[in-house]
């Protein structure tokens, strides 16, 4: 059975989380953990020992087959899988009237995406997309920033999300598109690209013109690292068909967006940052939600201003958010209707690329 819409204030809410790798364990278990109106009642992944870990360490059953959860007694599903598992998962669950919380992307694809908006709208069920940096302290300070006109109108905004040599997991499921749906774009410049259309109010992608480039990787026997994230899932001998850099342009209709990402480039410096420019102000947002600097003109001179501002875990505040919506029945900020823009801008980008011409969005 799903979410009583008449709940109690007593009631806790039951929660089952699909996939027990990094980001399950680092983030969203430890966040379900510290809310106190969440049950963990299920831990399932398909390799058994991470299922039975986390059930040790917080309670609850392990499951090896998320099938079988489908009946249970489960309000609120964390989907913590591959890429390629968004979709079907998620379906499922709001089938199996339980509430969802996918982390991003949203999916492989774009008709994924729009499959999973489709059923949480058929039943009723809310889905929530993990863009977690909609919950940030300084990214919410610049979306108020321009909203109140300090940076007058925003007419560009820019993004960097560039690495050295940081291709994850590289011949594993991360750089197999059959998995993965794509590369540095669909891993990294999702986080980039919603949280410029979050920022700025959600403005609608007209057209996208881009280039994604496979090249660094694609002598995965050669590759030369100093450090690889995801490590332990690299396959010398597997699949490397995704994008380790991208360059786009977006416009919109509001600001135009441009951005510029590698997971892997021959200039060593890392550069994570985005722009924001005004015809009043600019300010530069530095990623992971870590520091804002603001830039203006007053009283005949230059300004500038930097902010600190207190340190909130931003996964905490996304589970606690989402908790929330499960009980009041409100969409959150990263509702699947917000989010599906960033898939949409992501699907052009890549036909973009594959067309070699500017490409309208839907």
């Amino acid at each position: 059975m799903g979410i009583n819409d008449k709940r109690e204030k007593q009631d806790k809410i039951k929660v089952a989380v699909i996939g027990c790798g990094s980001i399950a364990n680092g983030e969203h278990i430890p966040s379900y953990a510290k809310n106190k109106q969440v049950e963990l009642k299920f831990f399932c992944d398909i390799i058994p020992e991470r299922a039975d870990k986390a059930a040790k360490e917080y309670g609850g059953k392990a499951v090896y087959d998320y099938h079988e959860l489908l009946g249970e007694d489960i309000d609120l599903v964390s989907v913590c899988t591959h890429n390629d598992m968004h979709a079907p998962i998620s379906i499922d669950f709001m089938r199996a009237g339980k509430d969802v919380l996918c982390e991003k992307p949203a999916a492989r694809t774009l008709p994924e995406a729009l499959e999973m908006q489709r059923v949480s709208h058929e039943t009723g069920r809310l889905l929530s997309i993990g863009v977690v940096n909609r919950f940030g302290a300084y990214n919410n300070l610049v979306k108020q920033m321009i909203a109140r006109g300090d940076l007058g109108e925003v007419y560009h905004v820019y993004a960097s999300f560039r690495a050295h040599r940081s291709i994850p997991g590289i011949g594993g499921d991360f750089t197999n598109k059959a998995v993965s749906g794509g590369g540095a774009l669909i891993d990294w410049g999702v986080h980039y690209l919603d949280l410029m259309l979050y920022c700025c109010g959600e403005p609608k992608p007209l057209t996208a013109s881009g280039e994604a480039f496979c090249r660094l990787g694609r002598d995965i026997k050669n590759y030369t690292y100093l450090s690889m994230w995801a490590d332990r899932t690299k396959e010398m001998t597997g699949v490397y068909d995704v994008d380790d850099s991208v360059i786009g342009l977006v416009r919109t209709d509001g600001p135009v967006i441009s951005f510029h990402g590698a997971w892997a480039q021959n200039i060593g410096e890392s550069e994570t940052y985005i722009d924001f420019m005004g015809d009043k102000g600019g300010c530069r947002l530095q990623y992971f939600d870590s520091e804002l600097t603001y830039y203006t003109a007053k009283n005949g001179g230059l300004v500038k201003q930097s902010f600190k501002l207190p340190k909130r875990g931003q996964y905490r505040l996304e589970i606690d958010s989402f908790v929330d919506s499960v009980i009041t029945r409100v969409p959150n900020q990263a509702c699947i209707d917000n989010a599906i823009a960033t898939s949409k801008i992501m699907d052009a980008i890549y036909r973009s690329s594959d067309s070699h011409k500017e490409v309208a969005i839907a």
